[in-house]
């Protein structure tokens, strides 16, 4: 039985200045040789890391959408823990791809695809356009961070778990399987707590 899944992967910007497209294969590569089907997979931002993993401060987030048994999960973990380009892994099980993620999907197949270059590691985070907050009645001067353009708004929440990984004191790969509570689509949620990688393949067993 196999079971879809919604995960950010965060690769290290030396792989992804090289050749994007490479970078993006090397997670398909792996979700593939355990047997599994790579339905969706794009760049959803850039961003620095709020601590150092493998090395690494700053990473890109590929959100990207997969279906597989539920006996590969635990080898493909251990495939994307070891190799080090790969430096965090977040997921939970969702229904189906959610709307509009295989057309931004197939976008980056044109030829005249490109993505910006990342910056240097050391780079610091460029200021964050802000907007008023209109919806509130009295002016007291509250401001909140406008968001890039994301696509939908099942992205948004994706990310934002894989933003909350970067807080996690284990900086390892996990699947987190689904519960009662989540929603289908990347409920942010059900993703900011992970379980480990022998709970995901316990609970596939079952």
């Amino acid at each position: 039985m196999t079971t879809f899944y919604e995960t950010m992967f965060l690769l290290d910007n030396e792989l992804v200045r090289e050749d994007y497209q490479a970078a993006k294969s090397l997670v398909s590569d792996i979700v593939e040789k355990h047997g599994g089907t790579m339905h969706t997979s794009r760049r959803w931002d850039e961003r620095r890391l709020a601590y150092t993993v493998k090395g690494r401060q700053r990473a890109t987030y590929i959100l990207s959408h997969f279906e597989i048994p539920g006996d590969g999960i635990p080898t493909m973990l251990r495939d994307f823990e070891l190799n080090e380009s790969v430096l965090r892994v977040q997921s939970l099980r969702v229904e189906s791809v959610p709307e509009g993620e295989a057309e931004l999907s197939a976008a980056e197949q044109a030829d005249d695809f490109s993505i910006p270059t990342p910056p240097e590691d050391d780079a610091p985070e460029p200021e964050q356009e802000f907007f008023d907050d209109e919806d509130d009645d009295e002016d007291d001067g509250r401001r909140r961070r406008r968001e890039p353009e994301r696509g939908d708004d099942a992205a948004k929440e994706g990310a934002a778990e894989a933003e909350g990984a970067a807080t996690d004191a284990t900086p390892e790969a996990e699947l987190a399987p689904a519960t009662e509570e989540a929603a289908p689509s990347g409920e942010a949620e059900a993703a900011a707590s992970p379980t480990t990688t022998e709970e995901a393949s316990a609970s596939e067993e079952a």
